[in-house]
């Protein structure tokens, strides 16, 4: 028996129940993936007892030596791997990379535009429900109804009008490549600046598969995990003049003790990342995703914007007669995990939805090839038009199970 379930059975217990179910279910949800073992294994060092405010040579705290190894090690395989003048690693999660970059180029009540919730922004793109929409003053763009593509003549249009202090591109559910050059032009003309949010797609950049927001923006924001395959936390990369400001914005302004243990395992998964094998991966995570959306229109559901160019596609599933919500319900009953998601221009709430987001980064890390994408596809389209027929989900299930026995899980198995 391990440790902790000697000491802890009842947590020992949910970890237990929650690796059965990594292996049991096929993961499609577009943020999570499998950390490697080592990046587990930094994750859950003896660097998690360690107290490190500040940077490093610039403690607050003495015995720091070893912890300013790690962060540098981290900082610098995070300026090589996107090619950015400076990176701060500490941000424990996305949305503080994004508080600490907008504390960093605007003050509050500046006029900030970025996509809107339900067209893919994020919340901390400025919705009221985060400190986002509460600070600052947003002007939301979106996409065009025909397309379901980013509108830029519209965003310069409206750039021009509103005069906004920072342009935010970047999205949590957007399957199309991003124009990062286009949005500097803009940025430019209306003298703004440029932040990108790169969180979703951050894998697919530094495989040289996406175009690079770093030469255009002012600050990128990204987190660790999703396609990078790391720790869940984040991370802000910048131009050199911004680099002190920066880290000013993060500690003390935002933070205080920094994860070590977490930063150490960021360190591992940069590390990872720059492999020359780490690009074929987000290759083939591509390869599923487009695998994945062409089987499902095969199958009668539309997929928004057409398809995709990175690891993530929507489904429209006003065809079909159920929502979102239900979706996801059924379809995790027959352990296939997905998430509502709106669509643009969806009139259901968001807790309900018209719309599911699948990923890839999961299950290719997993080892799903094409064949394995379309028995999915096939395996989803199955449940959706069955989904109070407990025979024919059952026979969903068998055949999961089938599939997901043939694949151990990284960092488990």
């Amino acid at each position: 028996m391990s440790q902790l379930g000697k000491t802890d059975p009842e947590v020992a217990e949910a970890v237990r129940r929650e690796q059965e179910r990594q292996r049991r279910n096929i993961e499609l949800i577009a943020s999570e993936n499998y950390a490697s073992k080592a990046v587990l294994e930094a994750q859950g060092s003896v660097l998690t007892d360690k107290y490190a405010e500040g940077y490093p040579g610039r403690r607050y705290y003495g015995g720091c030596q070893e912890v300013d190894v790690v962060e540098n090690l981290a900082q610098e395989r995070a300026r090589q791997l996107f090619g950015a003048e400076h990176a701060n690693v500490q941000p424990h999660s996305g949305v503080q990379a994004n508080m600490a970059a907008y504390f960093t180029l605007i003050e509050c009540g500046d006029t900030v535009m970025a996509s809107r919730l339900d067209h893919g922004g994020h919340l901390s793109h400025g919705s009221p429900a985060s400190f986002s929409g509460r600070l600052y003053t947003f002007v939301s763009y979106g996409l065009d109804r025909d397309t379901e593509l980013l509108d830029y003549d519209e965003i310069e249009r409206l750039a021009l009008e509103h005069r906004p202090k920072l342009i935010v591109a970047g999205a949590s559910a957007y399957p199309r490549v991003i124009d990062f050059e286009r949005f500097g032009e803009i940025a430019e003309r209306v003298g703004a600046r440029l932040m990108v949010d790169m969180a979703h797609i951050a894998g697919i950049v530094a495989a040289g598969l996406h175009p690079s927001p770093v030469p255009y923006s002012d600050m990128v924001t990204s987190t660790t995990h999703k396609t990078l395959r790391g720790p869940r936390g984040g991370f802000v990369l910048s131009k050199a003049e911004f680099g002190s400001r920066l880290d000013h914005a993060v500690f003390p302004e935002t933070q205080g003790g920094p994860l070590m243990h977490v930063i150490a395992a960021k360190a591992v998964a940069f590390g990872e990342a720059l492999k020359p094998e780490f690009a074929s991966y987000q290759r083939a995570v591509i390869r599923n995703a487009q695998t994945l959306a062409g089987e499902l229109q095969k199958g009668g559901l539309r997929i928004v914007s057409g398809g995709t160019d990175n690891h993530l596609l929507l489904v429209d599933l006003s065809s079909t007669g159920i929502t979102g919500k239900q979706a996801e319900e059924v379809l995790d009953s027959v352990c296939i995990t997905v998430n509502k998601n709106a669509i643009p221009f969806d009139t259901s709430p968001p807790q309900v939805a018209r719309g599911i987001r699948l990923g890839t980064p999961a299950v290719t890390t997993r080892g799903f090839g094409p064949d394995e994408m379309r028995q999915v596809a096939h395996l989803i389209l199955k449940t959706l038009t069955n989904v109070d027929n407990e025979k024919v989900l059952n026979e969903v299930r068998e055949e999961v199970a089938k599939i997901t026995c043939l694949f151990p899980v990284p960092g488990l198995d």
